[in-house]
């Protein structure tokens, strides 16, 4: 049996007798965000073999042919929706499940979605013949543990990490093996506005809190802020390179937690090498499937937990869009509800949707009297705490409609505050 797993090279595949296993009407699952096995998902776009398969994914990158209203034997489902798919979804070409990202692993294994293969990213296996589902576990694991085939790329680039990772190569029906860069998403420094956002959520973070938060120019805006902070944890369900440079700064412990004490906990994550190389072979970070990061009933036993989120759109009466614009599927659900709720049941918690007061150049507010036609509501103006805009933070929390209408005015951008006001003047419950 070691010897197999010693000459495991010599049993790799070409992509296209790999993907002979997937048959009309099959139902396949695609491993996301940096672990996306890209030249699977290619000659899945360009095979001729089946007819009628549908996917599904989370965030995928670098397969923009998937969802192309060429490749019609092909039927893309997204759980949560990255930039190239938003185009194909509205077009009808794609189509969007709103769900959290909590839930998701549940719909595998009560075979709600039953799937027939898991096309996943692998690192090489170790001397024992397990291999690692590497810098995504999120919904992977599920899918590999109850899929009838896995068809795998086996990376020599792809991270060994720790948590619920591990697949044994005997589980894998074919791979293909190869020795590319995993995909990166490009990091960029904070604009000014978000600067401004970063300092303020970051006078909200005390010593001992454990973060959860995303990708982009806000988290990392407030993570740069926080190097001077003692004993931080995190339990997220993602994080990216500017968690690289907080815990090397010294901030991070991981000490005071409650659940998985002294360890990084998350789900999945994405970034530049220096993430990739962080988390590679670190016993320090614990990779778990999304269930488990996102369970609420686990994110509520560590105390002090501020949860940084996004929005698109907020409302006066503190209703939170971060799924779509209008009509238009831009993301998903995804964690967001998860951690919110989490965070406001955790002891002394802070759930924060962070954003920029204004979209489109400073012309279009964000801070709205009524969403618009269509938008998705994925936090509810009854689990809303934190809003915070470079303009200040408020907590709606307990607030009264009116007094959420007083506050939120109060930090949306100047330019619109006046034309708000005169626009809530007729609904009787925000009357001043």
């Amino acid at each position: 049996m070691n010897q197999i797993f010693h000459d495991w090279q010599s049993q790799a595949c070409q992509s296209d007798d790999a993907l002979s296993l997937i048959q009309s009407g099959a139902k396949v699952f695609i491993h996301g965000a940096s672990a996306t096995p890209i030249p699977l998902v290619q000659a899945l776009t360009r095979y001729t073999g089946a007819e009628e398969v549908t996917t599904y994914h989370l965030h995928i990158n670098g397969v923009e042919e998937l969802g192309s209203p060429d490749v019609r034997h092909i039927r893309p489902v997204s759980l949560f929706t990255g930039a190239h798919l938003r185009k194909p979804i509205n077009q009808g070409f794609a189509d969007h499940v709103p769900i959290f990202l909590s839930d998701i692993p549940n719909q595998f294994y009560s075979r709600n979605i039953d799937l027939d293969v898991a096309l996943v990213q692998l690192s090489p296996p170790d001397r024992h013949g397990y291999c690692s589902l590497g810098t995504s576990v999120d919904a992977a694991r599920a899918a590999v543990d109850t899929a009838r085939i896995v068809i795998a790329e086996i990376n020599e680039q792809m991270p060994r990490t720790f948590g619920a990772s591990a697949v044994h190569l005997s589980k894998v029906a074919k791979f293909i093996h190869t020795n590319r860069p995993l995909g990166a998403h490009s990091v960029k420094q904070p604009s000014a506005v978000e600067a401004e956002i970063g300092d303020i959520v970051a006078e909200l973070v005390t010593d001992g809190a454990t973060l959860q938060m995303g990708i982009g120019g806000i988290p990392d805006a407030v993570l740069s802020r926080l190097h001077n902070r003692q004993d931080l944890g995190v339990h997220t369900e993602m994080f990216s390179d500017g968690l690289v440079d907080l815990y090397n700064a010294g901030a991070i412990t991981n000490a005071r937690k409650t659940i998985h004490p002294g360890r990084i906990t998350t789900s999945f994550v994405t970034g530049t090498q220096k993430v990739f190389d962080f988390v590679n072979d670190n016993p320090l970070v614990e990779f778990h499937p999304c269930d488990r990061t996102n369970d609420t009933s686990l994110i509520r036993k560590n105390d002090s937990v501020v949860a940084i989120n996004s929005a698109l759109q907020i409302d006066l009466s503190g209703q939170v869009c971060a799924d779509s614009l209008g009509y238009s599927i831009y993301s998903g659900i995804g964690g967001q509800m998860d951690f919110i709720r989490g965070a406001a049941l955790s002891r002394n918690g802070k759930p924060i949707i962070a954003l920029s007061s204004t979209a489109a150049g400073g012309t279009i507010s964000r801070i709205v009297a009524s969403l618009s036609e269509g938008a998705g509501v994925v936090t509810t103006r009854g689990h809303v705490h934190y809003i915070v805009t470079e303009f200040g933070a408020v907590n709606l929390h307990g607030k009264s409609l009116r007094q959420r209408a007083e506050l939120l005015i109060g930090i949306a951008h100047p330019d619109f505050r006046k034309e708000l006001t005169e626009k809530i003047n007729h609904v009787r419950f925000f009357q001043f």
